[in-house]
């Protein structure tokens, strides 16, 4: 049964109709851009579903009844003679799937269900979309799409292009279309200039190349070393020539090639739709290889013919779809903020979201940190915000679009008392941070956390031993310390939900392994505030656990990397009793390994980000061999970065790195200089 329509949803179509105009009047007429494509896309998709649902909501001037962009002053308007119609998107491989069900219907109105179907598979290269004219083989105008009827002229620096070739090898009238683009080489090129000149840098590869084609100089433009693709002949006069009638997508490409246009090499013909899924799939690990920014593949139907029966929409063609990636940043609804206890019992603030795909997963919740965070976001109950993958893992909301509010959404304050905290809920701001922790140690949410925190990969790695199981055993009363998860017995296991005689023998064995552990694995287990794995290996290379206990603050920090904060943090943990006495019955049943000390040479000083999937390293893997060679791992990448290490995967840390002209290493010239010493 459809939902109402409700005076909410008719105020949020109108809010977002006025939002949409706004950021596409910044993106395609100033050049300016205050979200990224996909925060864009998400929000077009919201009010084109929101008028499918609802018919009534459709207006003639909404954003989604339109082609494209103003035009910008100071450019000559130029008529479009073939109609420049933009593409549908679809995200996923369902979506594609009911766009080709829906060629085949339209195939089988049109009476030809029985002609073969096979589709021409394209880059989509994200750029600036420009036409070109040719009258008896010579160049004569180009232009940017603009609005799909009206766009501009920019002839001139279209003709400083060097991959659109001025006069054609036949004498033909002909109009082509294509994109004009930058390689990510020129685009980071560009930026160091930008810096060095104190002018803010290009946000991406396509602002930089609309930027670059809309000069009203030709001489800038010709500085900036834009390239082209041609990939569509809209008109052409072959009654002069030997040039035979096109019949396929395909045939149109090798026929551009042999015009001199620059044609991408990478397109196939492919005879189903799950070839094409394929191919996007296999692009999608290997997009970030390539010269150019791309986004998504096109998928076309090949023959020419079908092509023009299948025909347009009002705005897009039926014969072809952008399939494209998944968004690094989307929108979404923040339907609650709610607080969570950590481990070192600090409260953070999470936001509840309307659940949304960003870069391949579904999003339902993002960390908001702290209460200064919600104060510099303003961001309330009910808004509508950008969300991204923070280095391609962590969601983390960006920013609010407050444009969409309504009125109705609710500040959040900070509350005095927090049940999950235990005892009576009290907390307390940590003097000197933005953070709050709880008062009492009673929290059983805290005690949970500390413990699975304690059997982890990165601590004692105890297999088998994860967060539910841990609360479990919370639960029965059967561990409260790190030591009691030592003196389990078979029977005690046996107990819990789930377990049986062979599960319980492997737990057994697991806790047994782990018993042998090193100082740097210890440290990090025991929670000790401020000591994470780089803090704690070092610490490890320069004391004993005995040695450690009656540290001073002086003695620790003479070592690089720790300052007056960690060592107070690490002195006031081996000097409470309690931790002192669980850590004595802890040592009767494991066994500390020498640590084997780290030759720092290659990498000293630098400090590297990993980003992506590598092959034959894993994650931490990598990083251990970051630290051995002297390095430092770091979570995000700014001006202090040395290096970036990038696997298959496409994401943010590799584009901020071209951005800032930070050396990306692949992973065998990272394997090279870890292994070898080679820089």
């Amino acid at each position: 049964m459809a939902i109402r329509l409700t005076k909410e949803l008719k105020q949020r179509a109108l809010l977002l109709r006025e939002v949409i105009r706004h950021h596409n009047y910044l993106y395609n007429v100033l050049d300016t851009p205050e979200i990224s494509d996909e925060a864009y896309d998400t929000l077009l998709r919201e009010l084109i579903t929101l008028e499918e649902e609802y018919p009534e909501l459709s207006t003639n001037d909404s954003p989604t009844q339109r082609v494209g962009a103003v035009i910008r002053e100071g450019f000559t308007k130029v008529q479009h003679k073939v109609p420049q119609w933009s593409f549908d998107n679809v995200f996923s491989a369902e979506e594609l799937e009911q766009w080709h069900e829906r060629v085949l219907r339209h195939m089988e109105r049109l009476n030809s269900r029985d002609e073969p179907l096979a589709y021409t598979v394209e880059h989509k290269i994200d750029g600036l979309k420009v036409i070109l004219e040719y009258k008896k083989g010579e160049f004569v105008r180009g232009a940017t799409r603009g609005d799909g009827v009206v766009g501009e002229d920019v002839t001139d620096n279209l003709r400083t292009i060097k991959s659109i070739p001025l006069v054609l090898p036949e004498p033909i009238d002909l109009i082509v279309g294509g994109e004009a683009w930058l390689s990510h080489k020129e685009f980071e090129r560009i930026n160091e200039q930008r810096i060095a000149l104190k002018e803010e840098p290009f946000a991406n590869p396509r602002n930089a190349a609309a930027g670059s084609l809309r000069q009203l100089k030709s001489a800038v433009t010709a500085k900036r070393n834009l390239d082209t693709f041609m990939y569509d002949i809209y008109d052409i006069d072959t009654r002069e020539t030997s040039l035979e009638e096109l019949t396929t997508q395909g045939e149109e490409l090798e026929l551009l090639k042999a015009l001199h246009f620059k044609v991408n090499p990478y397109w196939k013909t492919v005879d189903t739709i799950d070839a094409a899924i394929a191919d996007y799939h296999y692009w999608l690990k290997r997009r970030d290889r390539e010269a150019y920014e791309m986004d998504g593949i096109i998928v076309a139907v090949d023959n020419i013919r079908l092509q023009e029966k299948l025909g347009y929409t009002a705005k897009a063609p039926r014969y072809a779809i952008a399939f494209k990636f998944p968004a690094e940043q989307v929108t979404t609804v923040v339907e609650d903020i709610v607080l969570q206890v950590g481990r070192t019992g600090v409260v953070t603030p999470v936001a509840h979201l309307r659940p949304v795909q960003v870069t391949g997963s579904v999003v339902s919740r993002a960390t908001l940190h702290n209460e200064d965070e919600i104060a510099r976001l303003d961001v309330r109950v009910g808004d509508t915000v950008i969300l991204q993958k923070a280095g391609d893992v962590i969601p983390d909301i960006v920013s609010v679009l407050a444009d969409l509010r309504t009125g109705k959404e609710k500040k959040y304050i900070f509350p005095k008392k927090v049940p999950a905290c235990g005892g009576d809920g009290s907390i307390e701001r940590v003097e000197g941070t933005a953070a709050w922790r709880c008062v009492s140690k009673d929290s059983f949410d805290q005690q949970s956390r500390v413990l699975a925190h304690f059997t982890s990969k990165k601590a004692l790695n105890i297999d088998g031993l994860g967060p539910s199981i841990v609360e479990a055993l919370l639960r029965a009363g059967l561990v409260s310390t790190f030591d009691d998860f030592f003196t389990l017995e078979k029977g005690d296991i046996l107990e819990l939900e789930g377990f049986a005689e062979v599960s319980a023998d492997n737990l057994r064995a697991a806790i047994e392994e782990s018993k042998s552990v090193s100082l740097q694995r210890l440290l990090v287990g025991l929670s000790i505030g401020h000591v994470g794995e780089e803090t704690a290996r070092d610490v490890a290379q320069n004391f004993t656990l005995n040695k450690l206990r009656s540290a001073t603050e002086e003695d620790l920090v003479v070592i690089e990397g720790i300052g007056e904060v960690v060592a107070r943090s690490i002195v006031k943990w081996f000097a409470d009793t309690q931790n002192s006495a669980m850590l004595d019955r802890l040592l009767k049943h494991i066994v500390i390994k020498r640590e084997t000390k780290i030759k720092k040479d290659i990498l000293k000083g630098k400090t590297l980000v990993l980003t992506g999937s590598l092959e034959n390293f894993t994650r931490d893997d990598a990083a251990e061999k970051i630290r051995h060679a002297g390095g430092k791992v770091a979570h995000s990448v700014s001006t202090k970065t040395d290096y970036v290490v990038a696997g298959d995967a496409t994401g943010t840390k590799y584009k901020k790195a071209l951005a800032l002209g930070i050396t990306v290493l692949n992973e065998d010239e990272f394997a090279s200089m870890v292994q070898h010493g080679r820089n």
